[in-house]
């Protein structure tokens, strides 16, 4: 059988376990997951290798009304995602159902979709019931651009190598991209950033909303082998500055060491982690704080 390859785009409303799955597929986490919607803010590719094909999958941020800067760039890079692509994949949560964003979203990709071919997975399929599953698969049948529906949990990983053969047959014959090993096109220092938001948004839960930044100042690997990551995290408010560092600086402290450990995992050595915290009020509206978190504000 010839080798094939090929880009494939995860789009769908804020939640919906997009990245769950994502990291499922690749084996490992590259990209952050929380409950929190939105978690996502860039366009993260995961890498799939086998034997007889390459699938590189693009996370992106849920499709939802913006509110500032950041949120439009959120929007966009959702939606460019699903140009140049050799196939879509359309992700549903079963345990919402079809909200009135979702009807939207399959209102975009229905115009914008053209002759790429959709693959709609409804997810989190081990939280409801058959009846359910199948009132969802009726609703998405109609719309008759969408090729196929699978029901998969993300969590689980049910039926997630099924998807994987349906989106296959989509594919066609094409180079290998990427090496056997590599799982992602992010650098380290994004990934880093990434797992410390990650950890802060789990700790910190709804005291604070998405207006957390991280910024890596710096990595450096020492002559013992140990790497020093100096890192700062960036909150719109003094109130929310206080909530991060917490009582005694007993937050930060968890903040950083559960990331550490994450990070540790990630570059197969021991880390030291120093954190700070900085307010920088409005910085999801400025176009040089975009810049510095990794995001291109120009768009």
């Amino acid at each position: 059988m010839a080798y094939r390859s090929g880009f494939i785009s995860i789009i769908g409303s804020p939640n919906v376990g997009k990245s769950t799955l994502m990291n499922k597929l690749v084996g490992q986490k590259i990209s952050i997951v929380s409950d929190r919607a939105q978690t996502t803010r860039n366009r993260i590719t995961g890498v799939v290798s086998r034997k007889d094909y390459q699938m590189i999958f693009l996370d992106t941020p849920g499709v939802t009304a913006p509110k500032n800067r950041l949120g439009d760039y959120m929007l966009k890079t959702a939606l460019d995602a699903i140009n140049e692509v050799d196939a879509i994949l359309l992700m549903i949560d079963a345990s919402v159902g079809i909200r009135e964003k979702d009807e939207k979203l399959l209102e975009q990709l229905m115009t914008k979709c053209g002759k790429t071919p959709v693959v709609a997975a409804i997810n989190k399929t081990d939280l409801v019931s058959l009846g359910t599953i199948d009132e969802l698969t009726e609703r998405l049948q109609r719309e008759k651009w969408i090729k196929q529906i699978v029901p998969i949990s993300a969590e689980s990983g049910r039926n997630t190598d099924k998807l994987e053969a349906v989106l296959l047959e989509y594919l066609e014959e094409g180079p290998q991209y990427y090496p056997d090993d590599m799982v992602t096109d992010q650098p380290m220092w994004a990934i880093c950033a990434e797992m410390i938001r990650e950890t802060a948004l789990k700790l910190i839960r709804d005291e604070i909303p998405h207006g957390i930044g991280v910024g890596i100042d710096k990595i450096k690997l020492r002559e013992d082998g140990i790497h020093d990551v100096f890192a700062t995290i960036y909150v719109e408010r003094d109130s929310h500055k206080g909530i991060v560092i917490g009582k005694g600086g007993r937050m930060l402290k968890k903040i950083g060491m559960n990331a550490r450990q994450e990070i540790e995992w990630l570059f197969g050595t021991q880390v030291n982690l120093q954190l700070y915290v900085k307010v920088r009020p409005e910085w999801r509206n400025s176009a040089s704080a975009l810049r510095e978190f990794g995001f291109d504000p120009n768009f």
